[in-house]
């Protein structure tokens, strides 16, 4: 009788142990500067995929988290992978960095070097990777809205979105190549020609529209 009822006990163990396994959440972070901060926001594009997900009824499958901090850098999510990232277990990162390492070397003079940029991302990747995580990564977006690869950056940012695209080839790890994407987008949706007002507030920073894109490019990755 009693190995009877310890062997109904063992199985009703594994049973709730299983089903406890299936509950738990596949945790996503998005890492990055302001434009992901700003992703937390009633209107920002981590909420609205968190509202993507309970409409495709997987809301308990999924905990997303942002992990931006407004004027980052790529050396400056390098400092921070430990604290704001990896100590959380997470099971999926985004990258999402590069406007401040190229727009700031305009505005302040401390942007980050194309050589610097790269050694940083690939040893950010290396650690993420040795966790046993799954990292996505993505080209920086714009600054400025114009047509025709006219804004004063444009020729930065298609250097270090290669530099992007290029890090993804040797590390192996998924691409969202969220700069010509953006393009494309402003390239039928900008007739007349505007600097910001499109998807941005300011050429740099996501207006509604805005975030709604960057939402339905990273609603694949996770559904």
């Amino acid at each position: 009788m009693n190995r009877f009822i310890a062997y109904f006990t063992f199985i009703a163990s594994i049973g709730f142990l299983s089903a406890f396994t299936v509950m738990q959440k596949k945790k996503v972070i998005f890492f990055g500067d302001s434009i992901t901060q700003a992703g937390v926001a009633p209107n920002g594009y981590i909420t609205l995929l968190q509202q993507m997900l309970v409409k495709d009824g997987k809301d308990k499958a999924f905990d997303l988290i942002g992990a931006g901090i407004g004027g980052n850098k790529i050396y400056d999510l390098y400092l921070r992978l430990e604290e704001d990232v990896l100590s959380k277990k997470p099971d999926l990162i985004f990258i999402y960095v590069g406007i401040n390492d190229v727009w700031h070397k305009r505005s302040f003079g401390t942007g980050t070097d194309p050589d610097k940029f790269e050694r940083f991302y690939n040893k950010i990747i290396d650690k993420i990777q040795a966790t046993g995580a799954t990292v996505v990564i993505c080209t920086p977006t714009v600054v400025g809205e114009k047509k025709g690869y006219v804004n004063e950056l444009d020729g930065d940012l298609n250097k270090y979105s290669e530099i992007v695209r290029r890090i993804a080839k040797n590390k192996k790890v998924e691409l969202i190549d969220l700069h010509k994407n953006i393009i494309d987008y402003i390239n039928s949706h900008n007739p007349e020609d505007k600097n910001s007002g499109i998807l941005t507030t300011d050429g740099v920073h996501m207006n509604d529209e805005g975030n709604r894109f960057l939402a339905e490019q990273f609603w694949g990755y996770i559904k």
